[in-house]
């Protein structure tokens, strides 16, 4: 397979996990008989620093020619004014809007090697394996506002349409079908019109997948049985901000927000790919990031936009043998001895493949 992937390392750790990525999957395609070719492109405050956009024209073009965008994290403490005209997290959620990316995938799975370090009881943490899927380019992130950076007065819309929640829905539904069945949705019906409509929405879809088992949930219970009874859930489906919050929420079950890797797609193969975790301006430059969330945002990107399913098992495969043999990143082991660098982490990682 040929495949064009855009590349766009960002702020922070963002480029130090990025390159790490891209290595890998170049081994995989001498591996496996591939050709990918990466072109890279600014976003985020490095875009700001040097076009003033945080989401330069050129970018959009690598993307729009690539068949899939790689992404490390965008913003920091430098371009963290509230009131400034242009901010990093606009390249992204403009991204986003962008090229129509919908649905964001984001997984969240307990390795038996690192129960240990989860802030939970292990017993809670036995077998967890969620995915969440979170509308993405609609409600309180994109409806109308109002802001004044010396005003008394601003506001924030939450709006939905019928068809924004059906196409994120069913999304989810389909996935709970090539898992263990079964859907949550969260919303705040009891409060909130638009998630009166999501709620109805989402209850005339099920119609359509009488195989997979619903449950409602309100956000706020949502978020105490996250940490109570973790294992009982499958699918999660939510909307842009409640997802958003609960999938980070769910970090503390893998260990760290570190582990986690996310998709962002469309109706088609194209998606964006990023860990879930930010800039980490604290770390960044000290060979101490955490790359495993970057390294199966890889393996997504092959899954879901290159439909390479061996060669993303083989990456998943590849990290927790590492993980079985006791290597851990500081977010994961503390600063102490048993720290391994980001460099050596990623070694160990492709040393598998």
């Amino acid at each position: 397979m040929k495949a064009t992937i855009a590349v766009l390392p960002g702020d922070g750790i963002g480029p130090e996990v990025v390159s790490h990525a891209t290595r890998l999957l170049s081994v995989i395609a001498d591996r496996y008989g591939h050709e990918f070719q990466f072109r890279e492109g600014m976003i985020g405050g490095i875009a700001i620093d040097e076009t003033g956009d945080p989401l330069p024209p050129e970018t959009v073009a690598i993307c729009e020619a690539a068949d899939a965008v790689l992404l490390g994290a965008v913003g920091g403490p430098k371009w963290s004014d509230p009131t400034a005209s242009v901010q990093p997290e606009r390249g992204l959620l403009g991204l986003r809007q962008h090229f129509g990316l919908f649905a964001n995938l984001r997984p969240v799975k307990t390795y038996p090697a690192l129960l240990e370090h989860a802030p939970l009881r292990p017993d809670l943490l036995q077998d967890v394996d969620i995915l969440f899927v979170r509308e993405l380019v609609s409600g309180i992130y994109f409806g109308e506002r109002k802001e004044q950076a010396d005003g008394d007065d601003s506001y924030d819309t939450m709006s939905y349409s019928r068809g924004e929640v059906e196409q994120v829905t069913n999304v989810a539904f389909r996935a709970a079908q090539g898992r263990r069945k079964k859907l949550c949705s969260v919303d705040k019906a009891n409060v909130l019109a638009s998630m009166r409509l999501w709620r109805r929405t989402v209850v005339e879809v099920h119609e359509e997948y009488d195989d997979v088992e619903l449950e409602h949930l309100l956000v706020d219970a949502a978020t105490m049985h996250l940490l109570t009874r973790p294992g009982s859930f499958d699918v999660i489906v939510a909307g842009n901000m409640f997802g958003d919050i609960l999938s980070d929420e769910a970090s503390v079950l893998a260990g760290s927000l570190g582990m986690l890797p996310s998709a962002s797609l469309r109706s088609d193969q194209f998606g964006l790919y990023e860990p879930v975790h930010g800039t980490a301006p604290d770390i960044a430059g000290q060979n101490k990031a955490n790359p495993i969330g970057m390294f199966l945002s890889a393996a997504m990107l092959l899954r879901y936009s290159l439909r390479l399913e061996r060669e993303a098992a083989a990456i998943e495969s590849a990290i927790d043998a590492v993980l079985d043999e006791g290597l851990r990143t500081a977010d994961i082991a503390g600063s102490g001895e048993n720290a391994v660098s980001t460099d050596d982490f990623a070694a160990a990682v492709i040393a598998k493949l």
